[in-house]
């Protein structure tokens, strides 16, 4: 099934044949309910572990295709699934040395090393981020982006071949 669409998440380019679909029924305008949540918890673990699958993988529509995706929205609790140990969620270090001014190019560095497309709108890719680990942040790329950003890098590159060669 093509259920994912065009889109990209680190080396792969072909998300719907290398991927397991998830559907949600939200529109991501209200909270998603505890027995979905609870649901959705015990799904992931058996599928992760039956395949092996890392939790840098585990990724929403808006983070494959942040142009043309926002599922599922900012009301999803990423950081419940990373508690649990099955996605990821920054700590925001707020002692790094972030001197001088937020550098566009800095951040889409690390949002490559996290997995976003490096070729998507720069624009487009920090709405996703922030969608999915700032919800609610607004304006100009900011200090705290770059933060999050550089831990998850450091903790969870998705291709770690690539990042360690």
């Amino acid at each position: 099934a093509w259920h994912a669409g065009a889109g990209r998440w680190g080396e792969v380019d072909d998300i719907s044949s290398r991927s397991i679909g998830i559907e949600l029924d939200n529109t991501g305008a209200q909270p998603f309910p505890e027995p979905q949540m609870a649901a959705l918890e015990d799904l992931l673990t058996g599928v992760l572990a039956r395949w092996a699958i890392p939790r840098e993988r585990v990724i929403a529509h808006s983070d494959m295709a942040p142009a043309r995706k926002f599922d599922p929205g900012a009301r999803f609790d990423w950081r419940r699934l990373a508690l649990r140990g099955l996605s990821v969620w920054p700590e925001d270090d707020l002692t790094r040395d972030l001197s001088g001014a937020p550098d566009g190019a800095g951040f889409g560095d690390l949002a490559a090393a996290i997995g976003y497309d490096p070729c998507q709108d720069a624009d487009a890719v920090l709405r996703a981020f922030r969608l999915r680990f700032r919800p609610g942040a607004c304006g100009p790329l900011d200090g705290h982006d770059l933060r999050l950003a550089g831990n998850l890098a450091r903790r969870f590159p998705v291709d770690r071949a690539s990042a360690s060669a």
